[in-house]
């Protein structure tokens, strides 16, 4: 039996950037009676909290609930009325020097330099450096039209590989690119959840859309957690669906 159900933020539990819904929130609140549930995501700590816990139905069963941001590099979770961090494994100043300067370069050299920019395209998040091509303000219609196929994206991860060899580098969300230290990834924080709850991996099912060889869902699966790559939120709704009668909840 599952006793852990993890997920991915963006793109699996909410479009990009934006807010769990309504559905989305009472899904999770019927999935928290019947399960241990952690979002493991590229965003920040303030991005979950403006986009999943503002808009979370908050009860009793926070204490049943783990929140990773920056792909595992840290990991929070709710004791006597606050969330707080459990650990983060932050980049030394010079490897944030240095990702940022990569990525910049891989920028230039792909060719890929769009005509518009949204806000800020390199965001140093302390234990991780992102890139949004379009910015991190973009609208979700120009994200989506700029690299459905992840073809730019592995392009640019192909740049960066050789020019950060002794570090982690994933894409997710819809246009972002994720680098952190080498085996601090999704995995990683997989990792701390089983040593943490003394949940084992086969107890544990895992649902984000970038269950590819290169996203950065795809640790997930490489730790040997039951995955299930969903297309969008309202997919992931049904997968929620599913899981509860299946552990015996009210759906």
């Amino acid at each position: 039996m599952k006793k852990l159900v993890i997920f991915d933020l963006d793109g699996t539990l909410a479009l990009s950037k934006s807010a769990i819904d309504a559905e989305m929130s009472t899904l999770l609140g019927k999935l928290l009676a019947v399960a241990q549930v952690a979002v493991i995501s590229g965003g920040d700590w303030p991005q979950f909290e403006k986009q999943f816990l503002s808009n979370l139905a908050q009860g009793d069963q926070f204490d049943r609930l783990y929140l990773l941001p920056t792909c595992g590099t840290k990991f929070f979770s709710y004791d006597t009325g606050q969330w707080k961090p459990v650990y983060r494994e932050d980049l030394s100043p010079e490897d944030r020097q240095r990702i940022i300067a990569a990525l910049d370069a891989a920028f230039e050299e792909s060719g890929f330099k769009p005509e518009r920019i949204w806000g800020q395209r390199i965001e140093d998040r302390g234990s991780q450096i992102t890139m949004s091509a379009l910015g991190q303000e973009a609208p979700l219609d120009a994200k989506h039209a700029w690299d459905p196929d992840f073809k730019k994206r592995t392009i640019l991860k192909g740049y960066l590989d050789k020019s950060l060899p002794d570090f982690s580098v994933r894409m997710g969300g819809a246009t972002s690119i994720d680098v952190t230290r080498q085996g601090i990834d999704k995995a990683y924080g997989i990792h701390k959840l089983r040593d943490r709850l003394g949940i084992a991996i086969d107890e544990m099912i895992f649902a984000g859309d970038a269950l590819f060889p290169g996203g950065n869902d795809y640790a997930a699966k490489e730790a040997g957690v039951d995955s299930i790559r969903v297309r969008d939120p309202e997919e992931t709704k049904r997968v929620i669906e599913t899981i509860v009668s299946c552990l015996g909840g009210a759906v």
